[in-house]
């Protein structure tokens, strides 16, 4: 199940509700405003952490692009429009809105 993150996590609880449902292997990906969430430094840089300790984590290039984040969370991949569509191609998706 691939889940999508689109709200900052500065703003709601969406990333820390959706890291109690993720199986290992689960692939996580922000966009839109929850790619605040993979900016290195930040207080949710620990959390994203130990997701990747059995989860792949992906920020939406264009959307880091956008917002001026040039720094994400070491391990974190970023994918453009073209991996996005891959990803939803290869899983389920779970929208945490």
């Amino acid at each position: 199940m691939l889940h999508t993150i689109n709200k900052s996590p500065f703003e709601s609880s969406t990333f820390e509700t959706c890291v109690r449902f993720l199986q290992p292997g689960d692939p996580v990906l922000f966009i839109e405003d929850g790619v605040y969430a993979a900016q290195a430094g930040n207080r949710f840089s620990s959390l994203i952490e130990t997701v990747m300790k059995n989860n792949p984590v992906f920020a939406l290039k264009p959307d880091l692009d956008a917002r001026g984040i040039t720094r994400v969370t070491e391990g974190v991949g970023s994918v453009d429009y073209e991996g996005f569509v891959g990803l939803v191609e290869e899983h389920q998706v779970n929208s945490w809105l």
